[in-house]
């Protein structure tokens, strides 16, 4: 009688185990860097809208300063004085910081 050989298996129980969580642990890591990765996108995002937001308020903000720069101009205002009947009195002027 000949006696019938098993074949073991040559990759014991720990072996396994250590394989599965290599890939377990790739498999994490590639779902973690896509979800990190679709974070950091969607901040770029907010990011350029802020920024976006912020250039539009200066460019007004640059616009009403002309606008005043113009309306407080010397000739601006001794036009608006004259056509409200005062006298331009050049003694009460002060300068500062000259």
């Amino acid at each position: 009688m000949a006696k019938k050989r098993m074949k073991k298996s040559k990759i014991t129980k720990g072996e396994r185990m250590l394989y599965f969580l290599i890939v377990f642990a790739c498999v994490f890591s590639l779902g973690i860097k896509t979800f990190c990765g679709a974070s950091i996108s969607e901040m770029k995002i907010s990011i350029e809208e802020v920024k976006y937001k912020i250039e539009d308020q200066e460019k007004k903000n640059e616009s009403l300063t002309m606008k005043v720069n113009e309306l407080t101009s010397f000739e601006n205002v001794k036009d608006v004085v004259k056509e409200m009947g005062l006298a331009y009195n050049n003694d009460n002027i002060i300068v500062v910081g000259d």
